[in-house]
């Protein structure tokens, strides 16, 4: 009987690991999609091929919009290990308020420490500010998005174990 419990255990938790793997991809396509209409409608100076993709290849599809696809297909991938950090650190928080603030650091991240790294990208200081407060109100939706998915899914699904027993 504990074997078989032990078991089932194990199952739901590759199952909640693989939800979690999805919805950062799920997460990481969606936001990259809506950083790119925020581009296209002026929200914000910085297309979203430029944190993924033309910072490192230059050749010319990577401008067209093969390079949106295929930067958004990226971001989807680096979401992934987005939310393998976000499972591994902050699974049992079911709280909205640790995914929202998980995506601002993730913005300091990528705005702050990579930005040295991506030279097609203006500093902070550069940016306008409607740059600034649009990404932050991006990202902090993203980190709320994966965040708290993950977080009611492992919660929701530990709740229904308990009722099982």
């Amino acid at each position: 009987m504990q074997k078989q419990v032990n078991q089932q255990n194990n199952r739901n938790q590759s199952v909640q690991f693989g939800r979690a793997l999805l919805t950062g991809f799920i997460g990481g396509v969606f936001w990259s999609a809506v950083g790119m209409l925020m581009y296209y409608f002026n929200f914000i100076e910085i297309p979203v091929k430029s944190l993924v993709l033309t910072f490192w290849i230059k050749a010319s599809w990577a401008q067209s919009w093969i390079g949106n696809v295929v930067s958004i297909f990226l971001i989807g991938l680096l979401s992934i290990v987005v939310a393998i950090i976000y499972y591994g650190l902050f699974k049992k928080r079911n709280s909205m308020w640790v995914g929202f603030w998980f995506g601002i650091v993730l913005w300091f991240i990528v705005f702050y420490f990579f930005n040295s790294f991506m030279d097609n990208v203006p500093s902070l200081s550069n940016l306008k500010n409607e740059t600034i407060v649009s990404t932050l109100s991006l990202y902090s939706l993203y980190g709320l998005f994966v965040g708290y998915s993950i977080s009611f899914d492992y919660n929701d699904n530990r709740v229904a174990v308990r009722q099982e027993e």
